[in-house]
């Protein structure tokens, strides 16, 4: 079984984890709401769920019916 021979130093191991980061998420504008949201992803606005500018799911009408 593989051992080291000596101590890895704390300033080595670091060195080597530069790489390793966090990525900034990318944020797109809907065209339709104006509302800021994640690439490829849904979004709820107003009780709508939109995807690419369009209407999937509209709850706002079930609100209505309830009240």
């Amino acid at each position: 079984m593989a051992h080291p021979k000596r101590k890895t130093s704390k300033t080595r191991r670091d060195k080597r984890r530069t790489h390793y980061k966090a990525s900034v998420p990318q944020i797109a504008t809907c065209p339709t709401t104006g509302e800021a949201h994640l690439y490829h992803r849904a979004h709820w606005h107003e009780g709508k769920l939109y995807y690419r500018g369009q209407v999937l799911i509209d709850n706002s009408e079930k609100e209505e019916n309830l009240a």
